[in-house]
């Protein structure tokens, strides 16, 4: 697994850079109903890692992300709201993504089983500019 971290670490250092200035949380400050959502397992100069947890019903507020990969550790149904609308996802257990940044979404379990994912974060200054994120 370390190699994994560090091949996709290095990719997503490569992102390009702009403001780093935000009204809205990250994924680790954000959490569902003020309680905490992910929890950090790792972080370093480059990269930080969660573990982001969702039993149904449970979600995650408005939040944006900085580049990053995700691994879905236990999949389900998602719900995701962003600039781009809302819709659902079936997410399979194992399965990964990777994103340039995320300026602004927010997420619910609406299935009836845990959803957990692991997200590697570069370091990098986020490109998604989630100063202009519109608020809830």
């Amino acid at each position: 697994m370390p190699i994994l971290l560090s091949a996709f670490a290095g990719l997503l250092l490569s992102q390009p850079a702009s403001p780093a200035a935000t009204a809205l949380p990250d994924p680790l400050q954000a959490g569902w109903k003020g309680k905490p959502v992910c929890e950090r397992l790792l972080e370093d100069d480059a990269r930080r890692v969660l573990r982001c947890t969702f039993a149904p019903g449970d979600g995650h507020d408005r939040h944006f992300h900085r580049p990053h990969l995700g691994y879905a550790l236990l999949g389900g149904r998602m719900k995701i709201s962003d600039a781009n609308g809302v819709r659902e996802t079936a997410i399979a257990t194992g399965s990964t993504f990777t994103s340039t940044g995320v300026a602004w979404h927010e997420v619910l379990n609406i299935g009836d089983t845990t959803v957990q994912y692991l997200i590697v974060e570069s370091k990098a200054p986020c490109p998604c500019a989630p100063e202009r994120a519109p608020h809830p």
